[in-house]
């Protein structure tokens, strides 16, 4: 399958250097919010919404998480970047991965946030695309808020913001990521990648665990490992200066 037109938002300085930010599975480019101000004043900062999700087109399903990468590179390649930074959390970690390993000469640092390599067992993908087939993402809803945020988050305005951007999301085009991340196997190709890359996890995430950020940080050369406290799944949401903080450290490290 071709690369599909990506919608995204670029904003900072035009000769600052690029960064592009990649955002979870049933989410849109406005999960990062929280993370524009900070990084806008030092970063070309280039956000967009994962095929299927957000105002980006929803091809047919499935997709696989070469295409999630193909489309990335087609998007930079269309605006003229030959070499960037990539920060992306749970899928958005997966495609920096995907895209770090198919082209590590392009990738100057990498920061992979609550994400694993791979994500089994299948059944559990199968499960959640027959659910969101059959009844759209409202059968999901309350579920994946549980794991996205702690308990003690649950009643914040900015969990209602990202139910709403779930509910959001087209079911084919959650339905076709999650075949993508069922698919996915990433585990070998760690090692190949060259980008100097940070792993962050949260310290209460029941999705992607800590363990799951040491599996790739032990995988990568010289990568290193951060752990946000008190955060669940989306901790750039929940923990939005912690988060920041470690993600500009290393960006301007």
């Amino acid at each position: 399958m071709e690369a599909v037109n990506l919608n995204y938002e670029i904003e900072g300085p035009e000769d600052a250097p690029i960064v592009v930010l990649s955002s979870s599975i049933g989410s849109s480019l406005s999960m990062w919010d929280e993370q524009m101000d900070a990084l806008g004043e030092r970063f070309r900062v280039l956000r967009y919404d994962h095929r299927g999700h957000g105002k980006s087109p929803v091809p047919d399903g499935p997709y696989s998480m070469e295409e999630l990468g193909r489309d990335v590179l087609s998007l930079v390649d269309s605006l003229g970047v030959e070499r960037f930074s990539f920060c992306g959390l749970s899928l958005g970690g997966m495609v920096g991965m995907q895209i770090a390993s198919d082209a590590p000469e392009r990738v100057e640092k990498l920061v992979l946030c609550c994400t694993a390599a791979e994500l089994g067992p299948p059944s559990m993908w199968d499960e959640r695309i027959e659910a969101v087939k059959s009844g759209g993402m409202e059968s999901l809803v309350d579920a994946v808020m549980e794991r996205w945020f702690t308990e003690g988050f649950a009643g914040n305005e900015k969990v209602e913001r990202m139910r709403r951007d779930f509910l959001d999301t087209p079911a084919e085009g959650y339905a076709a990521c999650s075949a993508a991340i069922r698919d996915m196997d990433l585990r070998d190709r760690l090692p190949s990648i060259k980008a100097d890359t940070l792993v962050v996890s949260a310290s209460e995430d029941p999705a992607t665990p800590p363990e799951r950020g040491e599996e790739i940080k032990n995988a990568i050369p010289n990568a290193r490992m951060a752990v946000i406290p008190d955060a669940s799944h989306i901790a750039n949401v929940e923990q939005p200066e912690r988060f920041t903080k470690e993600v500009l450290g290393h960006l301007d490290g």
